[in-house]
């Protein structure tokens, strides 16, 4: 709630910045974008995490679309979540990122570092994980790795299976 409220406060002032004094050293409509990007981010890699986890009874069968193109993509489904737990273990302070790249034409998992560090460009997420310290240490303390575990034991695998179907309707109107 707090980010989204934000983005509105921010939204709102970006309407009436002077856009003739913006600079790339400091200027107020460059701080307003920067804070626009980070909020909006924010509120939705959250919104993102949270519908795709907390799923105790969490199932993932072989011809599942999501399995189908994790194995394809990174040669293995095995070598999809190898790779997601370093993604995972690599954020200095955000998430661990599964998504389809429109340039490249594949899956592929990205680290995220603070909301608006490392996004890449023409990228859909399907699959995100906040691996920020606030996220798991009430819960793990500085145990990242078990709460990383335990959260892809918790996946919500309908979630995630209907955000690749979305992707693999739309891969045709996705050209860049």
């Amino acid at each position: 709630e707090v980010y989204v409220k934000t983005l509105n406060e921010v939204s709102a002032q970006l309407d009436t910045v002077d856009r003739d004094s913006a600079n790339d050293k400091k200027s107020m409509f460059r701080g307003l974008k920067l804070d626009e990007v980070h909020n909006m981010n924010a509120a939705f890699l959250r919104a993102l995490h949270f519908e795709n986890i907390s799923d105790l009874s969490s199932s993932l069968t072989m011809d599942m679309i999501s399995y189908l193109r994790l194995d394809r993509d990174f040669g293995g489904f095995d070598a999809w979540q190898k790779d997601f737990i370093a993604c995972a273990m690599s954020s200095r302070d955000g998430y661990a990122i599964t998504g389809y790249s429109v340039f490249l034409k594949r899956y592929l998992n990205v680290v995220i570092d603070t909301e608006s560090l490392n996004v890449p460009v023409g990228f859909i997420p399907v699959i995100s994980l906040d691996v920020a310290e606030g996220a798991y240490f009430r819960d793990y303390l500085s145990d990242r790795k078990k709460y990383v575990s335990r959260m892809m034991k918790e996946f919500d695998w309908d979630v995630i299976e209907k955000r690749f179907d979305r992707v693999e309707k739309s891969k045709k109107n996705l050209t860049v």
